[in-house]
């Protein structure tokens, strides 16, 4: 696997970047709370970021394991534009509407609720500079697709990039 971006760039969390990290995990478990007792119907919005053969994978500080830039879906939001606000909060990096293709789109049990997702792509002509924030993301990696399916990925990202293979 690629070495993190965050080791290349030579940030480190802070005390601060840490103390945030708490709070997103205790929200986090507030929420998967409130999600068991209402079994709600939440819509997110993931961006794949292709370049040179690889994808990149972030990780959050609140869950596990491995995703790609994107989040919730705001009252009134319409994905795409979920999409494209979670790509500039989480990695710093901003990209036009016309890029984006939708990948895939899928509703599922996840985490006590049904979890409707859009999965959209894009394929990056040169690999641009990540930020992190150390605080809600705290890795991210380029990684062969290869690699990504057999890491613990977030389930219909992982089948976004086994579609991505087969093509």
């Amino acid at each position: 696997m690629t070495a993190s971006l965050d080791a290349v760039q030579g940030r480190q969390a802070t005390p601060l970047d840490r103390t945030f990290q708490l709070g997103f995990k205790v929200a986090y478990r507030l929420l998967r709370t409130y999600w068991r007792v209402r079994r709600p119907t939440t819509h997110g919005a993931l961006v794949l970021l292709w370049n040179g053969g690889e994808v990149l994978l972030v990780r959050n500080s609140y869950v596990p394991y491995y995703s790609a830039p994107g989040g919730f879906v705001k009252r009134g939001e319409e994905a795409r534009a979920a999409a494209l606000r979670e790509l500039v909060e989480e990695v710093g990096l901003r990209i036009s509407d016309e890029q984006l293709s939708l990948a895939l789109e899928v509703t599922f049990p996840w985490e006590f609720k049904q979890d409707h997702v859009k999965i959209f792509e894009v394929q990056l002509s040169e690999r641009p500079l990540i930020h992190v924030d150390h605080r809600e993301v705290i890795e991210a990696v380029w990684v062969k697709p290869e690699v990504a399916v057999n890491l613990n990925v977030f389930p219909p990202l992982k089948a976004a990039i086994q579609q991505h293979l087969a093509v």
